[in-house]
């Protein structure tokens, strides 16, 4: 007995060549000549008997697949099961390309098996031929299909309809459901079907408990198949007698709907279910005229758009959320009958499709996630960058690769960091500049931009704090005149100045420290907090307006970081706090994945209290107000300096809330 197959190297293929081998005979396999390494590299992987195995060169897009006429000699009256699984599974490919693999490939595919004189064509077609039928679709149904408008829709079913037609020889054709990974192994070769809603669960794990429930949708009922059960129900019958001219539906008996599909991979995935699901067709009351007026309404477009973006979702997969085909599969059912060879639940083997993919797909796995990566030859601006977080997080750019410029107003400190870091390698420049001076502000944008042409990322680092309460600040109003002046304008008009050009090259990132008081409210840091908050503020409505210009925004709650602006309030040097290398994490983690805010548990939590319970929240920020008193510094009194001390009461309070300025 001999075979011949075509899509040898793709999913299905190489999983039907595996069985295949475990029956007599040689397998003929079509493979490009730019493909023969992708077949070797298979062949090796799957252990494939390569002694079994004839590699035929050809091409599905030439006249009968581009086999030679002396090949076509050679194989004709041999082959018992020639094995047409060559396609484009891939909605996202142009209409044209899938013609041309889908339909024009079929075509030569027939062409070839009858010069050959094959036994029998056995076609990989899939319930995609069915359209958007509306009802249950049967085996013995064809012409019924509607909803064809789409390519990959519309190239399943004229594919298809070529094989029906043939006459020169017998067929049998299968329609797989919507084929996952293998059911022991989990393994899968691309991102298809539910797997492009497994990023969307997992930025479900990461911010929400597993217990927490959530909102998500209904939908219909989609078919969804593993790999194995695929080839071993082709396998079987193929070679089962009496089967010639009918078609067989490869599919789930008792398909999940798509809510419930989802939340079998949110518990595959350790993730928060959607327990509260929306029905869409709740909506069906809507005139289809107004929804679709709706839906095309550029700023819901655009949301859309960005939504699916983020969540790498093809805006083609989401018309198959209500996906309105049932399938019948009596015929498979007979032929299978007394095999052994079932569908296995979906719930029973998630977690191998989720571990594969999580290990091998995740888009994740391929992003660069090196400091290297992101700032090698980019120009980095930090301020405050002679010393604490501003120096330590220059010593990490400089070290991947980044033309570093670090600005504080002394120069004696400031022009030894660069030096030390121009020593081990840096390409390092250092200016000074008052940034609560607005013209010297403007100075330094224009030396910057003439020196270096553009500023990649800006880190407003530079910052001045005030531990005081508001009952010793009457006659010091120029406390809060002085914040605002360096952490609010002077942070502003490094922006201003620098954000045109950035604009221009439509790619920018500004990152803000800023302080986890804007978010828990610290009492005696009413000054503080207000400049850090109208920084806040100024980058959420930036955002808004500059990220579809290519400009990203990180905001950085910083937790107590143990810097020399800390150092006047002797209390501190008690209580947790973070190292400048630790701070310089956050920065890090910014630089590379730009998020719009970093902040601590801690920090959202206290926000978040704040937002729901605002008296409760009241009392806690009150009795820390009492148990943390001003210190002798605020006071102004000197000799209380050395008296300073803190109590037990107060490291167990600082300790309780880490990271929160008192």
């Amino acid at each position: 007995m001999s075979y011949f197959v075509t899509g040898a190297t793709g999913f299905i293929g190489r999983f039907l060549i595996g069985n295949l081998l475990k029956r007599k005979g040689t397998i003929h396999v079509l493979v490009r000549p730019d493909s023969q390494k992708k077949f070797d590299a298979i062949a090796k992987k799957m252990g494939w008997d390569l002694k079994r195995i004839v590699v035929v060169p050809g091409d599905m897009t030439a006249a009968k697949c581009g086999v030679s006429a002396a090949q076509v000699r050679a194989l004709k009256g041999k082959v018992r099961h020639f094995f047409h699984l060559a396609a484009i599974y891939d909605m996202e490919a142009s209409a044209e390309s899938q013609h041309a693999a889908n339909v024009d490939g079929t075509q030569h595919a027939l062409d070839l098996a009858a010069a050959i004189e094959a036994g029998c064509f056995h076609h990989t077609s899939s319930i995609a031929a069915a359209g958007l039928y509306p009802g249950i679709f049967r085996e013995d149904m064809f012409d019924e299909a509607e909803g064809l408008k789409d390519p990959y829709l519309r190239t399943k079913h004229d594919s298809e309809g070529l094989v029906r037609e043939e006459t020169r020889i017998k067929w049998r054709i299968y329609r797989p459901g919507m084929v996952v990974g293998h059911s022991q192994t989990g393994e899968m070769d691309k991102i298809d079907g539910p797997y492009y809603f497994f990023t969307l669960i997992k930025k479900l794990r990461q911010m929400l408990p597993p217990w927490m429930p959530t909102l998500g949708i209904e939908g219909g009922r989609i078919n969804i198949v593993p790999v194995d059960y695929v080839v071993d129900a082709m396998d079987h019958i193929a070679h089962k007698p009496k089967l010639d001219g009918h078609t067989f539906h490869l599919t789930d008996p008792e398909p999940l709907r798509v809510g419930e599909v989802l939340n079998v991979f949110c518990r595959a995935g350790h993730a928060p279910e959607m327990t509260m699901r929306l029905d869409a067709r709740m909506f069906a009351f809507v005139p289809s005229g107004l929804r679709s007026a709706i839906t095309n309404l550029p700023p819901v477009k655009r949301f859309t758009g960005m939504l699916l973006k983020d969540f790498k979702i093809p805006k083609s997969v989401m018309k198959f959320i209500t996906y309105p085909t049932r399938f019948d599969s009596r015929e498979a059912e007979r032929a299978l009958k007394g095999s052994g060879i079932t569908v296995p639940p979906l719930e029973s083997y998630a977690w191998r499709l989720w571990d594969y993919w999580e290990r091998h797909l995740d888009p994740d796995l391929f992003v660069d996630r090196t400091l290297k990566g992101k700032v090698r030859n980019k120009v980095v601006v930090i301020t405050g960058g002679s010393s604490g977080i501003g120096l330590s997080t220059a010593q990490r750019v400089a070290e991947a690769g980044a033309v570093t410029v670090i600005v504080a107003r002394g120069k004696e400190e400031l022009f030894k960091a660069r030096d030390e870091m121009k020593a081990k390698g840096g390409k390092v420049f250092a200016y000074t500049a008052d940034l609560a001076d607005m013209a010297d502000c403007d100075r330094l944008v224009q030396t910057i931009l003439k020196e270096h042409g553009h500023v990649d990322v800006l880190i407003n680092n530079a910052g001045r704090s005030i531990r005081r309460s508001i009952e010793l600040s009457y006659d010091r109003f120029h406390d809060f005149e002085r914040t605002m002046q360096l952490n609010y304008f002077g942070s502003l008009r490094l922006i201003m100045g620098f954000m045109p050009a950035m604009i221009h090259r439509r790619k920018g990132h500004i990152i803000n420290i800023s302080s986890i008081g804007v978010l828990a409210n610290s009492p005696r840091f009413s000054a503080y907090v207000a400049s850090k908050a109208a920084l806040d503020a100024f980058s959420r409505c930036a955002q808004g307006e500059l990220s579809g210009k290519g400009i990203s925004f990180t905001t950085i709650n910083m937790p107590l970081v143990k810097t020399p602006m800390i150092a006047p309030t002797k209390m501190y040097e008690s209580v947790p706090t973070l190292t400048p290398d630790e701070a310089a994490d956050l920065l890090v983690k910014a630089i590379i994945e730009k998020p719009s805010r970093i902040a601590t548990r801690l920090g959202i939590f206290s926000a978040l209290l704040n937002a729901v319970a605002p008296k409760a929240y009241e009392v806690i920020m009150s009795t820390a107000f009492e148990l943390f008193p001003d210190s002798a510094a605020a006071k102004g009194d000197k000799k209380g300096l050395k008296e300073e001390h803190t109590s037990s009461e107060q490291m167990a309070f600082a300790a309780l809330m880490r990271g929160v300025h008192w």
